[in-house]
Formats: structure tokens, C-alpha cells, sequence
């Protein structure tokens, strides 16, 4: 199992390009089981996700064809509609091929995603909108077993208790698209991932409106082709080096980056002294010598993301004053506090809210990384901290980053892979 060793107190300096997103590809190479000849997809991030989705949809009859940062997909069968469970329980964000899986074949088996880290994310949202399109579900041996000769278009409402489900949007966009009749899906999910998703589909002759906003309208069509299309830029992955480069007081140019997708980010990291500034498609972050204290809350696009909620707590560790976090997506989101607790933070946890006082310094220590982006908010204390960092299970950071250790000794971080 591969560790992280990081010598903290460099200051980061340089360029570095933002990959594609990952919550973006996805859901864009589940949809490639809806159309009739390739689709090639460029901008692809080399993380282990995309890995194992690739994986699952090789056992679902789709053949992948890949070159560096690009993919070809073409279904070659359609013998087997059935997501097993050990594909789908390394990452929930398998349950995306349900929609596809079903609008195309008529019939779809796929393993309930089970348990995660950051707290319970049920899909009955998912099954609760493709009943309302037509859909049998049944449950069986922990798989959800899903039949429909033809879907048919309907009013959808896929509001839950903590908002707008993401891939349960792209779930039902997906499946309405071959579904007979309109489909008004209300209370969408909002996401760039989303409009990506229906950029991609409308590319493929489908009819989608309104991606974007909380009310999308499909026009369901007979079939869909293949075709090209460019993945976005992954914002999370674009915050992620922000924060970087203020917690280091480093200047970090960020080139493929998508500030528009992002304001939320921005304004609450100018508000507290971070710089961004915008340079030729890119911007530069630098930031003042002292950050100031915040409160933030995270809320579904266009709010400030959940997905940088543990970051953004790191470089407040670091702060003037009093800050408070309230997580309003996962309330359990918290498996960072105690580590970087180790690392001389002061937090306190209350319910779904974290008070932070801002310390003077943090010292390395040897932690543990609980899941995707509580591992990034590690690596961003080992490169603040006084002294060693040493981060176990970076099999955690490697399904959402690109080579970040490899990005990050690049701008002068002095940051290790190792094989403990």
C-alpha cells in the first residue's frame, strides 16, 4: 500500500494544468452504452475511478480503446446487462449505468452501491424516477433489478432531504433520452457535471433543455450516435491547487481552468485573502501573509461544494480567529478533523458543524487518509506543516487526482510515492 512523505514549508511557484473531471467523465462514458457506434472522449483524468468504470463497462459489452488523456468506447454486445457487486462496491459512482442500461436493453442489473465513508447516500431517489418512467424495480440479492419494454416520459421531482441529486439526474436524463414522450425532471441537479453530461447527449441527437438550471425537459428520441466531445475541466481538482498555493504562500498559475464553474470558491477564497487573478484563459493565485477567519456552508451547485469542504478547513486551520463550517450535503463529512487534529489544528465538531481557531502552525505528523478528499486536505497540511507528513491510503486521493504528487513536486513541493 503506497504512502505520501512530504517534507512541509515549501512555498509553490510554477504552472500547472488542470485535468478533466472526473464527476464529469463519468456519468459521459456510462451514456456511451446508449448510442449505436463509437464515441470518442478526450480530456479523460488518469485516476482510478475512470479506471474502474472503464473496467465495468468492458463487462457490459463496451469496448475501450485508450491513448493517453483519450478513449474511444463502442459497444460491442449486449449479452450482459449485470453490474456486479465487486466492480460497483469500489465506487458508487457505478450506479450511473442503471439509466443507460435500461433505456437501451430494456433490462439492468446493478449491485447496490452499499456503505461509504462520508456517510449515507441512498439511491432511492435513482429508482423512485425510473419507476415514474415506466421501470419494474425489484430487489434482489443486493442488486436492483431493473425491466421496461419502452420507458415513457413524465414529470419527475428528484428533490431529497440534503438537495438535488447529481447522479441521480444524470440516472434519469440518461434513461429519458430513448423514453417515449417528454420527460420534466424537477429539482435537477445544477452541476457543470450535468451540463456536461447533456452536452455530450444532445451531441449524440438527443433533446435536453434547460441542463443548468433545476428544471431539465428531454425530448425522448429513437437511437443515439456516437460522437466527440471534450470533458471540462475538473473544478474540485482546481480548488484544490487555490488552496495549495495560499496555505504554501506560494504563486501558482492554474492553466484549463473554468473560473465560471467555480465563483463560489472564488469569492469565498477572496473574501479571506487568497488573490486570483485572471491570465490568459488561466488565473494565478497568490495571497496575502495572514488568512482571515470565515464561515462557510456548503450547499448543492451553484453554493460552495461539499467536494472542497476539507480543503478549504485546512487552510483555515491556518487563519485569524474563529471560523465555522457547516456541512449541509453529508454531515458526516468530517473524517479529516481528527488527523489534521494530529497535526495541531484546533476543531471542534458539533453535529453537522465544525468550529476551527486558527493556530499558528501545524507540525507533521503520520495520518491517515478516511476517503477521497479528506486525503487531499492531508496533503495540503504536510506542505503547511513544520517537519514530516507521512499520509497512509492514498488509494483514497488516487480515484479523483491526476498524479497529484507528481503536479505538486512540480511546482516545488518536496512531496514522495512510497511503498510502505
Amino acid at each position: 500500500m503506497d504512502q505520501f512523505i512530504i517534507q512541509g514549508g515549501r512555498r509553490l511557484r510554477g504552472e500547472v494544468a488542470v485535468s478533466g473531471a472526473k464527476n464529469a467523465a463519468l456519468p459521459i462514458m456510462a451514456a456511451c452504452l446508449l448510442a449505436d457506434g463509437p464515441s470518442k472522449l478526450t480530456g479523460l483524468p488518469d485516476v482510478a475511478d475512470v479506471k474502474t468504470l472503464s473496467s465495468l463497462l468492458g463487462e457490459l459489452g463496451v469496448k475501450a480503446d485508450h491513448h493517453d488523456d483519450t478513449v474511444e468506447l463502442e459497444v460491442a454486445g449486449e449479452n450482459d446487462s449485470h453490474a456486479r457487486y465487486d466492480l460497483v462496491c469500489t465506487m458508487r459512482a457505478s450506479i450511473c449505468v442503471l439509466g443507460p442500461l435500461l433505456a437501451k436493453r430494456g433490462y439492468a442489473r446493478v449491485a447496490m452501491p452499499g456503505g461509504c465513508a462520508i456517510g449515507s447516500r441512498p439511491i432511492d431517489i435513482h429508482l423512485r424516477g425510473l419507476e415514474a418512467l415506466g421501470a419494474q424495480i425489484d430487489l434482489k440479492s443486493g442488486d436492483v433489478v431493473a425491466k421496461a419494454k419502452r420507458l415513457k416520459g413524465a414529470e419527475i421531482f428528484l428533490g431529497g432531504p440534503f438537495g438535488s441529486t447529481v447522479t441521480g439526474t444524470a440516472n434519469i436524463m440518461m434513461a429519458a433520452t430513448l423514453a417515449e414522450g417528454t420527460t420534466v425532471i424537477e429539482s435537477a441537479a445544477c452541476e457543470p457535471g450535468v451540463q456536461d453530461l447533456a452536452d455530450f447527449l444532445n451531441k449524440m441527437g438527443a433533446k435536453i433543455t434547460g441542463a443548468g438550471s433545476p428544471r431539465i425537459t428531454i425530448e425522448g428520441v429513437e437511437n443515439l450516435h456516437g460522437t466527440t466531445h471534450q470533458i471540462i475541466p475538473d473544478r474540485i481538482e482546481a480548488g484544490t491547487f487555490m488552496v495549495a498555493s495560499a496555505i504554501t504562500n506560494g504563486e501558482v498559475k492554474l492553466s484549463q481552468v473554468r473560473l465560471d464553474h467555480m465563483m463560489a470558491v472564488v469569492d469565498k477564497l477572496r473574501q479571506i485573502g487568497v488573490i486570483i487573478e485572471k491570465d490568459n484563459g488561466g488565473a494565478v493565485i497568490s495571497s496575502r501573509r495572514r488568512i482571515s477567519a470565515t464561515d462557510v456552508t456548503t450547499q448543492p451547485y451553484p453554493g460552495f461544494p461539499t467536494d472542497l469542504q476539507a480543503q478549504l478547513m485546512t487552510l483555515l486551520c491556518l487563519a485569524g480567529g474563529n471560523s465555522v463550517i457547516t456541512e449541509k450535503i453529508y454531515p458526516d463529512r468530517f473524517l479529516h478533523v481528527s488527523e489534521l487534529a494530529r497535526m495541531g489544528a484546533n476543531i471542534r465538531k458539533e453535529g453537522p458543524t465544525a468550529i476551527i481557531t486558527g493556530v499558528k502552525r501545524l507540525v507533521g505528523a503520520p495520518v491517515m487518509a478516511g476517503d477521497l478528499r479528506a486525503s487531499a486536505a492531508l496533503v495540503l497540511a504536510g506542505l503547511a506543516a513544520e517537519g514530516t507528513t507521512t499520509i497512509s491510503r492514498v488509494y483514497h486521493i488516487d480515484r479523483g487526482y491526476e498524479h497529484i504528487e507528481t503536479k505538486l513536486a512540480a511546482l516545488g513541493a518536496d512531496i514522495k510515492r512510497v511503498n510502505e
